[in-house]
């Protein structure tokens, strides 16, 4: 249970903070246009998103099990928080992460951490593109700047209604969001560690600012962002409510571990370490509960940042620290600026985003899996797209366990009769 920022410090040298200082600055520079559109997308205030990754991605590195975890609001958790909005307001979505912050806590002091590994591999990636896949579609609507007060939840609907709406069709705002995706992987094919993100992101605003353009941005539709830190409250609690909000929470935690653990899985290859799954549980639980205090979303173990961090020179949580309070740093005196930010260009970073999540380069692995395994991961799919995430886990999980017993049992020796 002990934070690997205790062993990293022992021998820790200015070379390494000198790194770690870059690479933080460089994880900030990206979780920026990230945090705020993630937030959009979840339909939460852009804000919620810089405070998530603020006060999540500090705790996360500063109690974390892993070297290089950056913590902070992910593409997973849009479609749980957004039906949580939906359905409780956002007051219910901040009960919820604090109680998952709970039940993250209770799971690392318990050592649960270790269980995750038999959660099915099928079921994550089953569920992984089934995320994916509603994140990319719930963008097409500032993709192509079409004009719908109110886009549908369920999948279905929600098609149906973007396809409604196709009269309104902006192509100022398609120019723009098609541009940016195409220079965003452009720019992250060719120089992997230069944090051409936000470089897209103020390319574009500048010119939708400069011309005119009929496009929105952050402040425009939501307002200017704050620029001071919000003071930590704590949501209305009852019986009732806690009750309701149960199974939301129990998700939120359960995706939290899962992606994080995850997350520090693919960062132990790339830097050959090992991460302290317990320890980065319950982290994951601290930084819930303090995101939730603050009015925040729900915090996990992000792994395309922390990936860029690896790759940027970080080694330690130190460069995790870093990353947070730059962006404190940038809502406290730079908020302003990020209001000009243009939508289309956050739905394109998004959607490429969704993309990855995905991982592409899979998929002809997945074509060759057994045939359980397959259907357990087009079933998980089918169900996260088209019924709920909550049903989708647990049905992936329950068969995949059922299946992985079927598996482990001895087969039954030929029985002779006895000679009498």
């Amino acid at each position: 249970m002990q934070p690997k920022i205790l062993t990293t410090l022992r021998d820790y040298s200015w070379k390494q903070f000198s790194a770690d200082v870059m690479a933080g600055l460089t994880v900030a520079l990206i979780a920026l246009p990230l945090s705020l559109a993630i937030a959009i997308a979840s339909g939460a205030d852009p804000a919620k998103g810089l405070v998530t990754a603020i006060v999540g991605g500090f705790f996360v590195s500063l109690l974390g099990g892993s070297r290089v975890q950056i913590g902070g609001p992910t593409g997973a958790f849009i479609v749980v928080v957004f039906g949580i909005i939906a359905q409780h307001g956002y007051d219910g979505l901040v009960l919820a992460t604090l109680m998952a912050g709970l039940i993250l806590l209770a799971a690392g002091w318990l050592r649960v951490g270790n269980l995750i590994a038999y959660v099915p591999e099928a079921v994550i990636n089953g569920f992984t593109i089934g995320i994916a896949i509603i994140i990319a579609t719930s963008q097409l609507k500032d993709f192509f700047g079409l004009e719908l007060a109110m886009v549908p939840a369920e999948f279905v609907e929600k098609l149906a209604a973007l396809w409604s709406a196709r009269g309104s069709f902006n192509p100022w705002a398609a120019g723009i969001a098609a541009s940016s995706l195409a220079v965003i992987a452009l720019l992250r094919w060719m120089f992997p560690r230069f944090p051409g993100l936000l470089l897209v992101m103020a390319a574009a605003s500048v010119l939708v600012v400069s011309f005119g353009l009929p496009v929105d941005t952050i402040a425009a539709r939501f307002g200017e962002l704050p620029g001071g830190f919000p003071a930590p409250s704590v949501p209305d609690v009852s019986v009732e409510r806690l009750l309701a909000l149960l199974p939301s929470a129990l998700i939120i935690a359960f995706l939290a571990a899962v992606e994080s653990l995850l997350s520090a899985l693919v960062a132990d290859k790339m830097i050959e370490t090992r991460h302290r799954p317990n320890a980065e549980v319950a982290a994951q639980g601290t930084a819930n509960l303090a995101s939730a205090l603050f009015g925040g979303m729900p915090v996990t173990g992000a792994i395309a940042r922390t990936a860029t961090n690896i790759k940027a020179g970080g080694r330690t949580p130190v460069a995790g620290i870093v990353h947070a309070l730059a962006l404190l740093l940038i809502l406290l005196f730079a908020s302003g600026l990020a209001g000009y930010l243009v939508l289309p260009a956050l739905a394109a970073l998004l959607i490429l985003t969704a993309w990855n999540m995905s991982e592409p380069h899979k998929w002809r692995e997945y074509a060759k899996l057994p045939r359980a395994d397959l259907a357990l991961l087009v079933l998980t799919l089918l169900l996260t797209v088209f019924v709920d995430l909550a049903v989708a886990v647990g049905a992936g999980v329950g068969i995949g366990l059922a299946l992985r017993l079927r598996k482990s049992k001895p087969e039954p020796k030929d029985w002779t009769p006895p000679k009498r």
